[in-house]
This record gives C-alpha cells, sequence and structure tokens, in this order.
C-alpha cells in the first residue's frame, strides 16, 4: 500500500532530505514551506500523515496541528521541532499530535516511527472491521468506546490525546498482564530505542491525571512494586 506524506518544513534541506528516504520506503510525499501551503495541500485530503515542524515562518506549528486535528478524517502526525523542554512536547500532543521527535534526529530513528504509526493506522483499521467485537470495553466505572476512540469515567467523558487512548486501550486489552516501558514502547508506539522511557512515563502520568478523581489516591493507574516496571491491568483497575 502506497502512504501518502505531507512535510511541513521551512528549511529545504531537511525537507527533502526527509523526502528522499520517505520515498526510498515507497510514499508519495509533498512538501509544504509554511502553514499556508500545508493547509491548502492537507485540504485537498489523502494524506496518512503529515510531518510538521513546529517552527513555521507564518505561523505557529501548534495552531497548525489544532487546525489539522480538526478535520473529520484521521491523519496522523508527527511533530518534528528544534524545542526539546517536556513543556513543548506534552503541549504539541495535547494538541493532537500523535508523536514528536526533536531536531537533530536520526534518519534511521524518524523512519522508525514513521513505520510505527503506518502500523498503528493499520491496527486501528483492522480494529473497526472487527468492531462487533469490541465496540465497547467497560471496567468498573471506565468504558472505552473502540469505534468512537472516546472514552467515559462514570458516565462522563474524559478528553485523551490520540496516544493517551492507544496506551488505555491496549491495557485494557490485556488485562492481568505486565508489561515494561520497554514492551509499551514496542506495543503502543512501535519502537523500542533505548532512552525513550521517560516517554512513557510522562504518558502514564498524563493518563493518570486524566481518568483519577485522585491521582494521589488512584482507582485506575496504581504503581506495582516488586514485579519491575511496568504495567497490571485487573478487573477494574489498570496498574502501572
Amino acid at each position: 500500500m502506497r502512504r501518502k506524506v505531507l512535510i511541513v518544513e521551512d528549511e529545504p534541506d531537511i525537507a527533502h532530505l526527509v523526502q528522499t528516504h520517505l520515498t526510498d520506503i515507497g510514499c508519495e510525499v509533498d512538501i509544504a514551506g509554511n502553514g499556508a501551503a500545508a493547509m491548502s495541500l492537507f485540504k485537498k485530503g489523502g494524506y496518512d500523515l503529515v510531518i510538521l515542524d513546529l517552527k513555521l515562518p507564518d505561523t505557529d506549528g501548534l495552531t497548525l496541528c489544532r487546525n489539522m486535528r480538526a478535520s473529520p478524517d484521521y491523519v496522523a502526525i508527527l511533530m518534528l521541532t528544534a524545542k526539546s523542554t517536556e513543556l513543548d512536547r506534552v503541549v504539541g500532543l495535547e494538541m493532537g499530535a500523535d508523536d514528536y521527535l526533536t531536531k537533530p534526529f536520526s534518519v534511521p530513528e524518524l523512519l522508525a516511527r514513521v513505520k510505527a504509526l503506518f502500523r498503528r493506522m493499520d491496527a486501528l483499521s483492522d480494529n473497526s472491521s472487527d468492531s462487533a467485537k469490541q465496540e465497547r470495553i467497560e471496567w468498573g466505572g471506565l468504558l472505552v468506546d473502540v469505534d468512537k476512540r472516546s472514552v467515559k469515567i462514570d458516565g462522563s467523558p474524559v478528553e485523551l490525546t490520540a496516544r493517551e487512548f492507544d496506551l488505555l486501550l491496549f491495557f485494557v486489552r490485556h488485562p492481568g498482564r505486565v508489561f515494561s516501558r520497554i514492551q509499551l514502547l514496542d506495543k503502543v508506539w512501535g519502537y523500542n530505542h533505548d532512552g525513550y522511557e521517560h516517554t512513557v512515563n510522562s504518558h502514564i502520568n498524563r493518563l493518570r491525571a486524566k481518568i483519577e478523581a485522585d491521582p494521589a489516591a488512584p482507582r485506575y493507574v496504581l504503581t506495582v512494586w516488586g514485579v519491575g516496571c511496568g504495567v497490571q491491568i485487573q478487573r477494574g483497575a489498570v496498574k502501572f
């Protein structure tokens, strides 16, 4: 299956480097050097992935990310940015980005993340075709609607980012099991590069803050000691 990718990057050397390597793995690639050009191409539709630089000459990349995410058609978004603080990453993810990569980056890691996003999109497509079995999953007061990609706690909706939803869905689909951070990177993110365990930590912390009435006394996401660093899910609870 040929994937269509939009690169939004105002540095031509970086844009063409990424384009070359994506073309090598069978992608059809367009390049936009600013936000206006990016939205013009994006509105034509048909993209599977947007690689979005957050620092653009005419607009804030975060705003562009939010506008793209408002589209009724889901498109994966990978932020590519020189900003490396946790706050910048968190804001980008909250705006709807699926993943991030900071400059300077290695081409193999970029391609690994791109392929991981494609695999996740394929998995979502497979799951939607099997919705009769997995349409809604309930654990105590936690309700996960797979098709709508929505979550409710005791009847109240909870707004999760795309990756937070994927992480929670993975947990509730694997009750009674323990997963290390490396395993979660592999299963949920699709890559397991050393040094990125903090990515799991930050997502777990934000997920806990959103689904727990009192994160200091959690009901679903708990720390499990004595079994290594991982996640365990039991009926009515997700433990970390």
